[in-house]
């Protein structure tokens, strides 16, 4: 089949290199535009525009899908299907009835579990034991499209958002090539999402990530590897944010109150609503990442708790 991928970020290349490297020909990618990243915020492209350049890719980037030039490049290209791997627009209908195959998305849980912009993020916050990808077609509603395969992973207890993702994007990389597979001999049929089971996974925001040490220790684990490596969870000393990275469990250490610190010259602990957790890096503001023994030599002594 011909096809023209679409997606932007570095969890939809696996996904592209595989598919260049399927039966399939791809004829071009779709991707966000050109965007302020990194501490300079220089415009940088996106990791997708850089792999379809660097294999002579046509590369559309459109404001909007929505955008009557976008979409007779589009016709232009003359695609049978259009893969899409956390493109970050919302397709419109005049769109989607481009491709005779339709759009068929490649998304990061097992349907119809966490449909939204972030499944990876709350099936970690949320503590689940197995996630999954999941191949569908792309309709006006949210994720609610009919599926074609999925494939599951386990979440491991270490696991953060970001080592989870990417697990998920090299596994479902060959899901995608093989949907395309059957798609195209017509042996897979889209079959409708169940009824049952429906959850949502929206964009986590800046305020969801701050730590409140008042919850339960897993509580506390679960969100801050759910928001690593974003939005990054933080919390607040002498009124400043502290951004954390992972932290451990320590169920057999003396308990501390919500927020208490307790610092040693290798360690610190916090205090949370039931046991203590020990503190892995972390980032002052304008600061680069350490390890929080190293931050706690630094801060002052009145600041004996974190903001709970």
């Amino acid at each position: 089949m011909r096809v023209v991928f679409a997606g932007t970020p570095a969890a939809a290349v696996p996904a592209l290199r595989a598919l260049l490297v399927s039966r399939h020909e791809v004829v071009g990618a779709l991707t966000r535009p050109d965007a302020p990243r990194g501490r300079g915020r220089t415009m940088s492209t996106s990791a997708v525009a850089d792999v379809a350049a660097e294999h002579g890719l046509p590369v559309l980037k459109p404001a909007s899908p929505k955008d009557p030039e976008f979409q007779a490049e589009l016709r232009g290209l003359n695609p049978d299907c259009c893969p899409v791997v956390a493109y970050g627009a919302v397709l419109p209908q005049s769109a989607l009835d481009i491709p005779p195959h339709g759009w068929v998305n490649l998304h990061f849980s097992v349907l119809p579990a966490w449909r939204g912009a972030a499944p990876v993020q709350r099936a970690v916050i949320a503590g689940d034991e197995v996630t999954g990808a999941t191949t569908f077609r792309i309709v006006k509603e949210l994720d609610a499209g009919p599926t074609y395969g999925l494939c599951t992973e386990t979440i491991r207890p270490d696991d953060t958002a970001g080592t989870l993702l990417g697990r998920l994007a090299e596994h479902g990389a060959g899901l995608l090539v093989a949907t395309l597979d059957g798609i195209e001999d017509g042996s897979l049929e889209a079959r409708p999402q169940p009824a049952d089971g429906v959850s949502f996974a929206p964009k986590l925001s800046v305020e969801e990530a701050q730590v409140r040490w008042s919850e339960p220790a897993f509580a506390v684990d679960r969100l801050i590897r759910g928001c690593t490596p974003a939005p990054g969870a933080w919390t607040v000393v002498d009124g400043a944010r502290l951004k954390l990275g992972p932290v451990s469990l320590r169920p057999a250490e003396a308990p501390l109150a919500p927020g208490e610190l307790a610092t040693s010259r290798t360690a610190v602990r916090v205090g949370t609503g039931t046991h203590p957790v020990e503190l892995g890096d972390v980032q002052p503001q304008g600061k680069p990442r350490m390890p929080a023994a190293d931050w706690a030599r630094g801060v002052r002594s009145s600041a004996a708790a974190l903001g709970t």
